[in-house]
């Protein structure tokens, strides 16, 4: 090639300096690009004065097309003689040694050379190179990858990979150097790496690549940062590969520095804006005085200042972060100052393919022609993210047509948003079973249509609902639900059917607080034989409510799935509109999750749940209450409490305390498992409608293993349960399980 430009150059050089008109045109050597393509991409016509710079520049643009391997020019009176030598075309790609067909089809995407296009031989290495770097990032470190041609014609040719893999590197040992705060057992769990165990067969992080390293590497710092040692420093990460079997062993390098407090957090407020408006986040602040320093923490205290700005409705408002260190201790300063006045020109949407445009607008805080305000912008993105029917949501602000206007670009990449689940429990009486669909993007609209079903010996109860976002209730959605519940108990001589509907919505009233609202109808039959309770004769016939129900909740976990910290607390109040037995039903039920030490998660929960008549009459069977298997594990559903011959009939009060610890350094984080003991206590009681039936005032309680595991499936939960105390005519449960997945 250069010897190619060295004769071109050596030509124009002693040829005319002035330019010469041509008036003809000859192109040579090319069988596959016509005479047209080459004078189109030349950029070359006739009748026209060419100069060197022309003729450089027609050069310059043939070889840009990838289409030819040489290009000649030369002038020959007022003839342009043009004379090209053509890349031969890639009539097959060809792979050989790669056994997984997805792996070839990945080679061909990430090569330049490609499938009837030019056969460009200086791209070869660079392939070869790229095709080393993707099994590398699998754990092949020593593969091999050889190429050859066929030939088919002047102009065509088979182009052959031939790869050896080569054995997989393993991940021998996982070493730390420096970590004298931390063990390096709970290190290992951080990490993504994983050392190669007979257990870990199908775990991918057991392979050495460089890219799982160098995350390993921002984990740790991330890890080490969020326990306040502000300076830490992973500064190497070793690979010795060991040549008898290929293995690795890794050695991280820490430099773990001092741990730091936050000593003082204030702000500084620009002039233009009331200062007072801030002064509630001094309260805040004061909580997180004298502790450590976490990124987590300032992310959480400027999710407070913005709390703030959104309240008081500020605009055009800007903050970051200035951080002082004196010696061990952090000084944070939030600088508030007033932002460029700019406004939303355009909002463009993309890579909806099923989702409605509509629903996507309907989440976004601002619109066109609304100030620009970027925590505006991420709170929706937030609150897309959040709709469960996106894999991720990205977002890019341009300039528009005017220096105050912006136009942002929303994409979204959408997800399966179908579920289904199902469980099962195995107790005294014979089986339970419950199944759940459900589609989170029904038809496109972001809407949510659920459907339930339980079924045991005895009794069938099925629910179907439906959650519309984008229904504009006081800003908020609605929701919809429609269940029926038919029960058969012939030895109890009774049965009774029970149709049901709901209506209501739910908002978030305050950080972390969230308000429910809603009406729920009832229709219940009873109907009785001659062998039923006088109790239960006294219950025969229809009865028909009305109730309102609200709920508060308020949420400070961690993360909703396997929390590690912070506390959840609800309580819920139905209240008759009209009923032909008006009641008064209350529920509180609280969690709180706590770091026992490094590696032990602790969590005590508190269930308790009433029904009182209005005017003194019998509280309906349908209506008493109970305790659910995972609230009372180890004993089966509303199989415990007062009794009525054989059959429980439930009471007017159910309360339930759970202790539940994990058990650490069983299984590393990267599995997604939790395995826990637990305790349970837990009672129903109270009885008003007969002297008759048995109230057993004992206290149930059992112990025994949970397992909770973020599947790829899906969350799958499993119990193993063992009784301690219970009364004769309680049914116990000692297996349950549950088991999701999405499509």
């Amino acid at each position: 090639m250069i010897r190619i430009f060295f004769i071109l150059y050596t030509f124009l050089l002693f040829s005319k300096v002035n330019a010469e008109m041509i008036n003809n045109l000859i192109i040579e050597g090319n069988k596959r690009v016509s005479d047209e393509t080459i004078k189109l991409y030349g950029e070359i016509k006739s009748n026209k004065d060419y100069s060197e710079a022309d003729l450089n520049k027609i050069i310059n643009n043939l070889y840009n097309t990838n289409f030819f391997e040489d290009v000649s020019v030369k002038i020959k009176s007022d003839t342009l003689v043009i004379n090209v030598s053509e890349y031969p075309v890639i009539n097959q790609l060809i792979i050989i040694g790669e056994p997984r067909k997805s792996f070839e089809d990945q080679i061909k995407d990430i090569i330049s050379l490609k499938q009837k296009k030019s056969f460009i031989r200086s791209s070869l290495s660079k392939d070869i190179a790229t095709i080393k770097d993707m099994y590398s990032s699998m754990g092949y470190n020593f593969a091999e990858v050889k190429t050859k041609s066929k030939i088919i014609d002047e102009n065509n040719l088979d182009l052959i990979f031939e790869i050896s893999r080569g054995k997989q590197t393993k991940i021998s040992k996982i070493n730390f150097i420096g970590n004298d705060s931390i063990r390096a057992k709970r290190l290992k769990d951080i990490i993504a790496s994983e050392e190669d165990k007979f257990w870990k067969v199908i775990s991918k992080n057991t392979n050495f690549s460089k890219s799982l390293i160098n995350l390993d590497t921002r984990l740790l710092e991330n890890y080490y940062k969020s326990l306040g040692f502000y300076d830490v420093k992973v500064n190497s990460s070793t690979a010795e590969i060991i040549e008898k079997d290929g293995d690795a062993n890794i050695t991280y390098s820490i430099s773990e520095g001092s741990r730091y407090t936050i000593n003082k957090i204030s702000t500084k407020v620009d002039k233009v804006f009331d200062k007072r408006v801030f002064f509630p986040l001094n309260e805040v602040f004061s909580e997180y005085a004298g502790s450590y320093y976490s990124p987590f923490k300032i992310k959480e205290l400027l999710d407070e200042v913005d709390r703030i700005i959104e309240f008081n409705n500020l605009q055009f408002v800007e903050h970051n972060v200035q951080e002082v260190v004196e010696n061990n201790n952090i000084n944070i300063i939030f600088n508030i100052f007033e932002g460029e006045k700019t406004l939303v020109e355009r909002i463009n949407i993309t890579g909806n393919t099923i989702t409605n445009e509509e629903v996507i607008r309907g989440e976004l805080i601002l619109d066109e022609g609304d100030p620009f305000i970027k925590l505006n912008l991420e709170k929706s993105i937030s609150e897309l993210k959040a709709r469960g029917i996106f894999k991720n949501v990205d977002y890019i602000v341009q300039d528009g047509t005017q220096n105050n206007l912006k136009v942002i670009d929303i994409n979204v990449e959408e997800q399966p948003t179908g579920e289904i689940s199902a469980g099962a429990g195995i107790g005294t009486s014979g089986g339970s079973f419950a199944f759940n669909i459900k589609e989170n993007n029904w038809l496109g609209q972001g809407k949510s249509v659920s459907f339930d079903i339980q079924l045991d010996k005895e009794s069938l109860a099925g629910q179907l609902s439906f959650v519309d976002p984008n229904y504009d209730f006081l800003g908020n959605s609605l929701n919809y639900s429609i269940a029926s519940e038919n029960n058969d108990k012939p030895n109890q001589g009774y049965e009774n059917s029970i149709i049901s509907a709901f209506i209501g919505t739910g908002f978030e009233q305050y950080k972390n607080l969230n308000v429910n609202l809603g009406i729920g109808m009832s229709y219940d039959d009873l109907r009785t034989e001659s062998s039923a309770s006088k109790a239960l004769k006294k219950q025969k016939g229809t009865f028909s409510e009305i109730a309102a129900k609200y709920g508060l909740t308020y949420d400070k976990r961690d993360r909703a799935f396997m929390p590690t910290s912070g506390s959840i607390s609800s309580f819920s109040q139905e209240l008759p509109i009209y009923a032909d037995k008006p009641f008064i039903a209350n529920t509180f039920a609280t969690s709180v999750y706590k770091s026992l030490n490094e590696d032990v998660i602790g969590a005590t929960k508190f269930y308790i749940t009433s029904i009182n008549s209005i005017n003194e009459e019998d509280i309906r069977l349908s209506k008493r209450k109970s305790l659910s298997t995972y609230r009372l594990r180890g004993f089966e559903k509303n199989k415990i409490g007062p009794v009525d011959g054989t059959d429980h009939v439930g009471g007017n009060y159910a309360a339930a305390l759970n202790f539940e610890t994990n058990l650490p350094n069983l299984l590393p984080e990267s599995s997604n498992m939790d395995i826990g003991l637990f305790f349970d206590i837990g009672n129903v009681w109270g009885v008003d409608y007969d002297s008759s039936v048995d109230d057993s005032n004992k206290l149930r309680s059992s112990t025994g293993l949970a397992a909770n595991w973020l599947s790829p499936l899906g969350p799958m939960t499993f119990i193993l349960a063992q009784n301690l105390s219970k009364a004769d005519t309680d049914k116990t449960q000692s297996f349950n399980f549950n088991l999701g997945t999405t499509f």
